[in-house]
């Protein structure tokens, strides 16, 4: 399938540089007594840009991070009743970036998000060795820290908890894959299905006695579903009849549409009920007598 994405592929590292730089970017201090602090900026726009360096083979990304504030949605292991699983710590790289980079915004006010994280990419090159040393060491101390809780939590975990987040995971995936697929169906210009009769009647019904400021939409609506019930054929026909003429015209451009695509490789967004081929007839028998 081919996705409307940046300039990375579906391998790269966005999912870690997004978490990262959340770190980086919401959190003053990373080792506080107190109950861990709470992300402060949300990321809503990621423009990323692949740029890599010989030395380091280290991408130069950044993101534009938003100062509204964001309700943390629930991880995979809460929704099955778990607590959240230990974090993994921050690499070398990371650190360097925690540290630097309230020092550079000190220095350089109006520097942008990508342009900070542009210079500390580039001055990470040239490191102080025992800066590095230093931030190395502290990576090596909290990951053996961190491979203790984990093999703790893991050990917590029952067959049936990892039986159920796999399956969510999965539903995770397969929802953004129908996300992805229905975004490429309208890129590719798929016709539309005209409405139903009923819901030409309810659209109708929005014009002609529109929901007041007492109403519900819910109220509104189941009014509005039990008037279609009680109108008669011959009311209901009208609605009927624009429906299937619409229809008609459904199909046919359709399956113009669905040929277009399989000529054009894009057999993904066709119907599979269009790509079984109907078998082949047998070949009649004979009728000619054997010779003896």
């Amino acid at each position: 399938m081919i996705y409307t994405t940046t300039l990375l592929s579906r391998g790269s590292l966005i999912g870690s540089l997004i978490n990262k730089v959340r770190q980086v970017a919401g959190k003053k201090n990373e080792f506080t007594s107190s109950a861990p602090p709470a992300l402060s900026n949300q990321i809503n726009n990621l423009n990323l840009t692949p740029t890599t360096n010989c030395a380091t083979n280290r991408p130069l990304a950044a993101a534009s991070i938003s100062n509204s504030s964001v309700q943390q949605s629930k991880t995979v292991e809460e929704q099955v009743g778990l607590p959240p699983r230990p974090k993994k710590p921050l690499t070398p790289y990371f650190r360097y970036m925690r540290e630097m980079r309230p020092k550079l915004i000190a220095a350089n006010p109006n520097i942008s998000t990508v342009e900070a994280v542009r210079q500390l990419s580039k001055s990470w090159v040239d490191v102080d060795a025992k800066l590095r040393d230093r931030l190395q060491d502290e990576y090596k101390k909290d990951k053996e820290t961190y491979i203790a809780l984990r093999a703790k939590y893991d050990a917590t975990v029952t067959d049936e908890q990892r039986a159920e987040i796999r399956q969510i995971k999965q539903d995770l995936v397969d929802a953004k894959e129908r996300r992805q697929l229905r975004k490429r169906v309208k890129e590719l210009g798929r016709p539309k299905k005209p409405a139903s009769a009923f819901l030409r009647f309810v659209a109708s019904e929005r014009i002609n006695t529109p929901q007041t400021g007492q109403q519900t939409y819910r109220d509104w609506h189941q009014k509005a579903t039990a008037k279609w019930t009680r109108l008669s054929d011959a009311e209901k026909a009208v609605y009927l009849q624009e429906s299937r003429k619409e229809l008609d015209q459904y199909k046919k451009a359709i399956s113009i549409w669905e040929e277009k695509m399989i000529r054009l490789g894009h057999i993904d967004v066709v119907r599979h009920g269009n790509l079984i081929e109907p078998p082949e007839p047998r070949p009649r028998k004979s009728n000619v007598g054997k010779e003896k």
